[in-house]
């Protein structure tokens, strides 16, 4: 039996992130996929809101994805669009990049880092012990780890075998997705109807159509070429000469959140942790930051440095955090529906969001860049993002993101004091920095002595002196050196 210290069920982004955050931390993760290559059926999820761009960016990779997308400055809301170009962060933009590409780039960064896939398998079930998990492979053979985690999607074999509950809201409606072949010249764009939106738009490069329709009642299972010629003489009165479907699926409405992200040897991430619909675009970026938030926690117990415990914040600050994102998605779909009552409801909403104060708090939310968990301390930057400020150091000018590179726990001391850390865990960085402190949202803060700084870019601690440092960094269980945590 093949042993690791994590297996992740999930080769999407999700699974791909966590094991790229894990490998540079050390720890021997390996990743079950069922598909054979990383080639995947259809486009999904569409772009990188600002907030995964900082995170790719906190790693060093950010400008790969960039490379290969299209920025946008505004994003469509309701019948208008919002403008997203003075967020207060170097990414301020909606990156379009469809989720093929998206993944294609986080497993190679991935396979840089040497990490194993197991392609052509599925997780079939596990075992856990006292010691860890016996995991069950679809071709008859098993691995053994300390943890698994469950980024195997929405219908998730792990959170079932777990028995972790997955309460929420059942479909109200259902749409159809397609990659299609047309005869004719269709009606390019979106338009709305009682039941939601409907859009056809070019494919690139111009070969054929993808077509999002919502359908005249709420449908399930696997649709057909009928149900998609029927949707589109519904909507549109003419099916365009349709004549074939290389990709075509149905998703709906349903809004649904594990009641736990772990379950002793077991964690949740991704949508086996949480469906929505697709408005906003939030999907992959929310577990793209699931991941990021669970690595390093997940390493520090697989490393002995941090007691099992650390795991239960995983879920406290993630769980929050999705449950904000499905409560703002069901509310777009509500905006989305095409009957007189919703039209009012939007049209009040939209001149709302002409207001800079509403616009600006609907932008950080919806972008992940508002995430705040609740680590105690009076200064607003705690428990909020650290912003990329252009440092000056020791070594020169440098942007902070470059150092979160190696994925590892800071302290940024910007004014003189005794700022003694007596641990090897975090690195101390001494730098100045004269611009504005401004968050997304919540607009200009008074500027910090010193900032501990977590893995996944979130501060931990802020002070003008050392009080209550030592407290923060016990938290985190970075108070010891590695090598006494160890024993």
């Amino acid at each position: 039996m093949t042993e690791h210290r994590v297996v992740i069920a999930g080769g999407g982004p999700t699974g791909l992130m966590l094991a790229g955050e894990l490998a540079l931390a050390r720890v021997d993760v390996a990743v079950v996929e069922k598909r054979e290559s990383q080639d995947l059926m259809g486009l999904r999820a569409g772009g990188l809101h600002m907030r995964t761009l900082e995170v790719l960016d906190q790693r060093g990779i950010v400008e790969r994805f960039v490379a290969q997308g299209q920025p946008h400055r505004a994003a469509p809301f309701a019948r208008t669009t919002l403008d997203l170009s003075d967020a207060p962060t170097r990414h301020n933009y909606f990156l379009a990049l469809w989720q093929a590409r998206i993944e294609r780039t986080l497993a190679e960064w991935v396979d840089e880092l040497r990490v194993p896939i197991y392609r052509g398998r599925e997780v079939t079930g596990f075992a856990q012990d006292d010691d860890g998990v016996r995991v069950a492979l679809s071709d008859g053979g098993s691995l053994r780890a300390q943890y698994l985690v469950g980024c195997d999607g929405g219908r998730s074999a792990v959170r079932k075998r777990a028995g972790i509950d997955f309460p929420g809201w059942d479909a109200t409606t259902s749409y159809l997705i397609a990659e299609v072949e047309l005869a004719e010249e269709p009606a390019w764009g979106m338009r709305r109807t009682e039941k939601g939106f409907a859009g056809i738009g070019k494919l690139e490069e111009g070969k054929g159509a993808r077509v999002v329709l919502g359908e005249a009642q709420l449908c399930r299972g696997e649709p057909s070429l009928s149900d998609l010629r029927e949707a589109l003489i519904a909507i549109y009165g003419a099916d365009f000469g349709l004549r074939s479907a290389s990709y075509l699926s149905r998703f709906t409405d349903m809004t649904r959140q594990a009641a736990s992200y772990r379950q002793a040897r077991v964690l949740l991430a991704g949508d086996a942790a949480h469906v929505h619909p697709p408005m906003g675009g939030q999907g992959l970026n929310l577990g793209v930051q699931d991941a990021v938030n669970l690595g390093w926690k997940l390493a520090q117990v697989v490393h002995g440095d941090a007691p099992e415990s650390l795991l239960d914040s995983y879920h406290a600050e993630r769980h929050a955090v999705g449950a904000r994102v499905l409560r703002n998605t069901m509310a777009l779909t509500a905006l989305d529906r095409g009957d007189a009552r919703s039209e009012a409801v939007r049209e009040l909403t939209c001149e709302l969001m002409r207001c800079d104060g509403a616009r600006r708090h609907y932008v950080a939310m919806v972008s992940g860049l508002d995430v705040h968990y609740d680590l105690g301390g009076g200064h607003p930057l705690c428990g909020r993002r650290m912003p990329d400020l252009e440092l000056y150091t020791e070594h020169g000018p440098r942007r902070l993101f470059t150092f979160l590179h190696e994925a590892r726990p800071l302290l940024f001391a910007f004014a003189p004091g005794d700022f003694a850390l007596g641990t090897d865990r975090v690195r101390r960085v001494d730098a100045r920095y004269t611009g504005r402190w401004e968050l997304p949202a919540l607009g200009e803060v008074p500027a910090p002595g010193a900032v501990l700084v977590r893995p996944d870019g979130y501060v931990a601690w802020v002070g003008d002196d050392a009080r209550g440092l030592r407290e923060a960094l016990t938290t985190w269980s970075w108070a010891q050196s590695a090598t006494a945590a160890r024993g």
